[in-house]
């Protein structure tokens, strides 16, 4: 009778027997451990892996875009408190301001102060649930840093002043004293 390879290498000194009953025992858990009716295959193993990696790239993906939306709504909370926060009380006045939002023209009526200060880019006018609040122009630039969205009127101040220096004709021209308009 022939001698199987496991009694060979035990003859030959290779493998003793407590090494022999070690590797014999491993191959049983490995068969108790597999579906019944099917052997493990390499191909097996490499679309089981295949599929796990899929699956780790599907939930990094899902947890950025939930991470970026979290991010969102922060920055929507921050934008609403800082414009709830700052608002300078609107006084009902006769002068008619009017500004675009979304390519709608706005009208609203504040007092002389606050038109000229709107003007002057002091104040700008921001939005926070369809209601229209003034507030300082420093709060509005660190607004539209978080949400440009949010303000609907700045008037930058440096900008106006850089664009009359290059386009003002007579800048070479010095008004007389006597002058009387």
């Amino acid at each position: 009778m022939a001698k199987t390879l496991q009694e060979q290498l035990m003859g030959s000194g290779l493998v003793d027997k407590k090494k022999a009953k070690a590797i014999q025992k491993e191959k049983h858990v490995q068969r108790k451990q597999a579906p019944k009716g099917q052997t493990v295959d390499e191909e097996k193993k490499q679309e089981l892996e295949k599929l796990r990696q899929e699956k780790v790239e599907k939930d990094k993906r899902l947890n950025r875009i939930r991470l970026e939306e979290i991010e969102k709504k922060a920055i929507k909370a921050q934008v609403k408190q800082l414009l709830e926060s700052n608002q300078i009380k609107r006084e009902q006045g006769e002068v008619r301001f009017q500004f675009t939002h979304d390519k709608i023209i706005k009208k609203i009526y504040l007092s002389e102060l606050q038109f000229t200060h709107l003007s002057k880019g002091l104040l700008s006018i921001g939005s926070v649930n369809d209601e229209y609040l003034i507030v300082p122009a420093g709060v509005a630039r660190k607004i539209m840093e978080r949400d440009p969205s949010a303000i609907h009127y700045y008037f930058d101040q440096s900008q106006n002043k850089l664009d009359e220096a290059e386009d003002d004709p007579y800048k070479g021209f010095e008004i007389p004293d006597d002058l009387m308009w």
